[in-house]
């Protein structure tokens, strides 16, 4: 089941500065959907009713769920949803205030104090799991065929299940959720504070991190040098922390996995997915035996365009000379979304709409906010909120059609109900990329000649790399650095190898490595917050390309299949939500017809030199 509180929040890179020109006036946060203020008596109200029923919960129903009859247990899964929804709303409302000033010390004890009480309060339910996957097949088989509305449950109920040869005694159970306030959580924490705290010397002047990493997209090439030549300075400078947080996480979850008997580092967040190992192990293959196709041969361009025989780190996300320097302003941004949302569904536009007039977007870069951007589900009974750092980049209007995406489809799966709202990571991703995609189909349209339509061309080219290939690399990584820390402890020079072990293979030929590269693993939240997250956008990606292939031909009914599986959110396995479309996630072919999307972009630019 969902934890009572939130997952970390992961974040997505966006772009980064605007030089000081206007963007219009930028959203903020109305967090009063959730709660009016930390002191609110609401609040105050909703933790006192979390402690009591908690523990009403746990005195009715523990040691007794193997008895109760169908109707009864569907009760009891009620009353579970309710405190999750709850506990939800709590976690939401402190994590999305932390985030906002995460060098905030009332925020981050404020944070902490939810988590601390949300976790005294739920550790009585630790039972739940346990016990009801001690439930004997046919029993549970039984259940579910007597009760409609408890069979309606039985998606979330079995992904519960799969855990059942990994779970652990009760007691112990209950040790591993107390002490999650002292483990992963706050290693966690001390990595965003870190992150966001940091500040770096780019020719004497001080940068936060959105900033510097800004620069390597920057048309002057020299600026794009002194900003990597900052960024691995002062990583390096930090580099044992880094280290520390990456060891201990790595060992806590070994650790764990080995208590469980796991069988590997990733099987938890498969499980978590509910997609098999194979599958994933399918795409991955896909991907790196695709490097040639894909990465190595668009930055062999990219180098051309560049009038460049080799390119460094600081030129992968560089601007291309024809491309025109332009900020794009928050109204433009948001017409152009809009739009793009309302050609494909006037429906998809709607629901897009609150987040930009009823405060759910929080856009402006902000001193000790986090870096990157998200969308986040809340609870099932109120809506999502998007956080960017808009700075009027034309990516960064792609980042907002990808979290809109995101959010739309969050609105759409809440009817579902708190436990089976939340969809799996390797679908989460599909509405995002699927808006982006449409996005870049209406700027694409509008581009007013061959040298824009190059630039859009090359632009999403560059994004679909950095979201399938990279993200592959960052999953390969990651195997190794599970693997690698199994052994013993990494010194930050192990880390380093590492992580270089897959930058040229992604990255191709043509890439030459700066000293002080091999440190750029030591910024990337999903490390640390969501171990092998990373493969989900990649799974997402390869997803929506063949999906939007089906769209482009044509297929009847599309758009109403389309808003029935984001409905699902997580009711439905990968396999029956695909089913209307014709497609197969578990047939390997399935990811060559992804990345023959990304292989036709890059032929018409090949094309275009000609």
């Amino acid at each position: 089941m969902r934890l009572p509180f939130p997952a970390p929040l992961p974040t997505r890179d966006a772009a980064k500065d605007a030089g000081g020109k206007p963007l219009g006036d930028l959203p903020d946060w109305d967090l009063s959907d959730l709660y009016r203020a930390p002191d609110a008596p609401e609040l105050t109200r909703d933790l006192d009713w979390l402690e009591t029923e908690c523990a009403a919960f746990a005195a009715d129903y523990e040691g007794k769920l193997a008895e109760l009859s169908a109707a009864d247990l569907l009760a009891c899964i009620t009353r579970y949803e309710i405190i999750d929804m709850k506990a939800g709303r709590v976690m939401s409302y402190a994590g999305l205030r932390y985030y906002q000033q995460t060098t905030n010390p009332e925020r981050a004890k404020f944070m902490s104090d939810m988590q601390d009480r949300i976790t005294t309060f739920t550790t009585p339910l630790v039972f739940f799991g346990l016990e009801f996957n001690r439930i004997p097949d046919d029993r549970y088989d039984a259940l579910m065929a007597e009760n409609a509305d408890l069979a309606r449950y039985k998606p979330v109920l079995d992904r519960m299940r799969a855990m059942k040869p990994y779970q652990l005694s009760d007691e112990l159970e209950k040790f591993l959720h107390d002490t999650s306030v002292v483990g992963a959580s706050a290693w966690n924490k001390l990595f965003d504070e870190t992150i966001a705290g940091l500040a770096f010397d780019v020719d004497g002047e001080s940068l936060g991190i959105e900033s510097t990493l800004n620069l390597l997209t920057d048309q002057d090439r020299a600026k794009r040098e002194a900003g990597a030549r900052a960024l691995a300075e002062t990583f390096g400078a930090r580099l044992p922390l880094f280290a520390r947080v990456h060891n201990t996480l790595a060992k806590e979850k070994e650790i764990t996995d080995r208590w469980r008997k796991l069988p590997t580092p990733q099987m938890s967040r498969h499980l978590a997915n509910h997609v098999e190992p194979e599958v994933v192990e399918a795409l991955r293959n896909a991907v790196v035996a695709a490097y040639p196709r894909l990465s190595h041969r668009y930055y062999a361009l990219k180098a051309k365009w560049l009038g460049l025989d080799k390119l460094q780190v600081w030129d992968r996300n560089a601007p291309l000379p024809m491309e025109e320097t332009r900020i794009v302003g928050w109204d433009e941004a948001r017409r152009i979304v809009t739009e793009a949302y309302a050609g494909f569904d006037p429906k998809m536009a709607e629901l897009a709409e609150p987040f930009f007039t009823d405060g759910w977007i929080d856009a402006g870069v902000k001193e000790g906010k986090a870096p990157g951007a998200f969308a986040h589900p809340t609870v099932s009974d109120v809506h999502p909120y998007v956080m960017l750092n808009y700075l009027g980049k034309p990516r960064d209007v792609m980042t907002l059609a990808h979290e809109l995406g995101h959010g739309v489809h969050q609105r759409l799966a809440a009817g579902q109900g708190e436990l089976l709202s939340s969809t799996p990571l390797t679908l989460a991703e599909t509405a995002s990329v699927f808006g982006e995609m449409l996005t870049f189909r209406k700027m694409l349209e509008g581009a007013k000649d061959d040298a824009a339509r190059k630039v859009l061309l090359a632009g999403k080219v560059e994004d679909m790399i950095n979201t399938v290939v990279r993200q592959i690399a960052f999953y390969d990584f990651e195997c190794k650095l599970h693997e690698a820390r199994r052994a013993g402890e990494l010194t930050p020079d192990d880390i380093n190898a590492l992580w270089m072990s897959v930058q040229g293979e992604s990255l191709g030929p043509v890439f030459e490595f700066m000293e002080g590269y091999e440190t750029f693993w030591a910024y990337i939240p999903h490390f640390v917050h969501s171990p092998f997250y990373v493969y989900a956008y990649a799974f997402g990606d390869g997803l929506v390309n063949a999906l939007y292939a089906v769209y482009e031909e044509g297929a009847p009914g599309f758009q109403e299949k389309y808003f029935d599986m984001l409905k699902a959110g997580g009711s439905k396995h990968h396999k029956a939500l695909l089913a209307p479309f014709g497609l197969d996630a578990t047939d390997p072919a399935f990811w060559d017809k992804g990345l023959g999307m990304i292989e036709g972009f890059i032929d018409q630019l090949e094309a275009m030199e000609d």
